[in-house]
């Protein structure tokens, strides 16, 4: 906004012509003066001195309406300035100094509230443009109190000499004299005050000084609380556009697939990793109805869509699969929420999806190899600590063989030798896993067990005697099922000592199993059990007797050992000790 130069000329022509109108009738009133009196000359003579006093009156309004001018166009060109620049403190200062040339002042101060509710000098200016440090910084807190108080201005002309103020210290101290002080107020709302002095001249500000400064004031308030706005706006967008990065970054970095799809089902957003497990550019899935984007899925994966939209409730944990193109068959692991806009509304949903596939085909291979393999066995197994050596430890090793079946198998078909060798293995192997023995191996119609390792486990001797027990007692439990020509009797030997244990073989080929001559041992106790029978060495027998019923049966003599090996067949435990069947 700009004042046009004509309104100045004019104010300034104006004036001009009064003054030369006012030395006109003062020349003449002076030549009046040295006239002869006449009653003419007394009229003229009281004419000119009230024509006088009209130009003096005309001559005061004249620079009053100059002074208010000034002020307005001061006013125009400072608003204009302040309003330029959206820095707060660059407003600040601008703003100080603007005031201090708008009312002459020596200083200026700009104050305004902090968090606490108190007054923080944000702009402390002199007449010289340049900033004034603490020392200088000497104004009275009387007269700022009472107008953020009050509200109201507060305007003196001798703060020395003003009753309102008698006896104030800083007054006093600080040699002030003409004060100006006017509220910052915004939405009825005082957030400051401007305050300007002079410690040297009485009666420098005016009324309308007071005027062009709180409308001055008003017009900072609102430049200041415009440039705060802009600044948290600022700082609004920065955050926002760091956490839309982020997002963005989260969006696409998932390894999860993602697909948000609006009310019509129709794909609004799709990161890169729902393409490539839809074997697909993600970028060609947007815009596409989704019984589009997973032909495969669709029937699944829309009725599940369909609850979520209905119901706005989430579902998680779904399963599904489906065929890929190319009849890749795929499955899937997925959860649906509801979108909502800000009023609750939902306006879609949200698909995350993981690829099973393969983790299925693990789970498979997992479930198939700990059928072959004893689960304690894996459990221990740390594919980045596989090492080809052993350890040392005791042992109960367990030998169990099917008599007869080897001769039977060579007259039935290879079908009815399976079945029946798996009945009686799972039989077996239940009770072997049930009292916390190790599967090592299966020897044809054999198996071969250890109790105590790779999981320690306390009187392993008198579990792997109720594992013998409980093998024995559920073949006879299956034979019930069985005919007669299909009953086959397992001859099971144990005995307890050292054996290295660990893994052998080669990284491409490798078994966990126990090597020593206790196992050999236990596999010759075996040899030497009749169908039905369980024999066990004295080792076994000196830990277990008080609670198993074992009876003396032979003294045998085994390779490799100087002594002969005292044998036991067990009856049975006591009663108070009944095996797991």
């Amino acid at each position: 906004m700009s004042v046009p130069s004509s309104e100045s000329s004019t104010f300034t022509n104006l004036a001009s012509q009064i003054l030369r109108a006012s030395a006109q009738i003062h020349s003449i009133g002076q030549c009046l003066e040295e006239m002869p009196y006449t009653t003419e000359i007394g009229k003229a003579r009281e004419l000119l001195a009230a024509l006088g006093v009209e130009y003096r009156r005309m001559k005061d309004s004249i620079q009053s309406l100059e002074e208010e001018r000034h002020s307005f166009h001061t006013l125009v060109s400072t608003g204009r300035i302040i309003n330029s620049t959206l820095d707060p403190d660059e407003v600040l200062l601008v703003a100080m100094d603007q005031i201090i040339q708008l009312t002459s002042a020596e200083r200026g101060f700009l104050m305004l509230r902090d968090s606490s509710g108190g007054l923080q000098i944000e702009v402390a200016r002199n007449w010289e443009q340049e900033t004034l440090d603490n020392e200088e910084v000497r104004i009275s807190k009387t007269v700022i109190d009472r107008v953020i108080n009050t509200g109201e201005p507060v305007i003196t002309t001798n703060a020395q000499e003003d009753p309102r103020f008698l006896g104030q210290d800083s007054i006093v101290a600080y040699s002030l004299r003409s004060i100006l002080c006017v509220p910052l107020t915004l939405k009825q709302e005082k957030i400051g005050v401007v305050y300007v002095d002079s410690r040297l001249r009485s009666g420098l500000f005016t009324n309308t000084d007071l005027n062009a400064l709180q409308a001055f004031a008003n017009q900072t308030a609102v430049a200041i609380e415009n440039a705060r706005l802009f600044v948290s706006l600022r700082h609004t967008l920065a955050e926002v556009t760091e956490l839309k990065n982020l997002m963005d970054g989260v969006f696409h970095s998932m390894a999860s697939g993602l697909i948000m799809i609006n009310q019509a089902n129709q794909v609004v957003l799709c990161n890169p990793a729902a393409g490539d497990i839809l074997r697909t550019n993600a970028d060609l899935l947007v815009g596409a109805p989704i019984h589009a984007v997973c032909p495969g899925f669709a029937q699944g994966i829309s009725g599940h869509i369909q609850t979520v939209l209905t119901s706005e409730m989430a579902l998680t944990g779904l399963e599904i699969s489906g065929n890929l193109a190319g009849n890749e068959r795929q499955d899937l692991r997925l959860s649906i929420a509801p979108l909502k806009d800000s009023e609750g509304t939902v306006q879609g949903a949200a698909v995350v999806f993981e690829d099973e596939t393969e983790q299925r085909r693990l789970k498979a291979q997992r479930r198939l190899f700990e059928r072959m393999v004893s689960p304690a066995v894996i459990s221990q197994l740390n594919p980045d600590r596989l090492q080809l050596a052993g350890r040392r430890g005791v042992i109960t090793t367990l030998f169990a063989d099917i008599r007869g079946f080897t001769s039977f198998s060579e007259t039935v078909s290879p079908e009815i030798v399976f079945s029946l060798l798996n009945q009686h293995w799972d039989y077996a192997v239940e009770a072997i896993l049930r009292e916390g023995g190790t599967i090592d191996k299966y020897l044809g119609d054999a198996v071969m067990a250890w109790f105590n390792a790779p999981v320690p486990l306390q009187d392993h001797p008198y579990h792997a005697v109720r594992a013998a027990l409980a093998i024995q007692m559920r073949v006879a439990r299956l034979h019930q099922t069985l005919s007669p020509e299909n009953h086959f009797h397992f001859g099971i030997g144990l005995h307890m000592g050292e054996a290295v244990l660990g893994l052998v073989g080669t990284e491409q080929r490798m078994e966990y199993t126990a090597i020593g001559d206790s196992v050999n041992t236990a596999k010759r106790v075996q040899e030497y059990a009749a169908p039905g029978q369980v024999l066990i060495t004295d080792q076994v027998y000196d830990v277990v007797h008080d609670r198993v019923a074992a009876n003396h049966v032979a003294s045998i003599k085994v390779k490799g050992k100087r002594n002969e090996i005292q044998v036991y067949e067990v009856k049975g435990l006591r009663s108070q000790h009944s095996p797991h069947t």
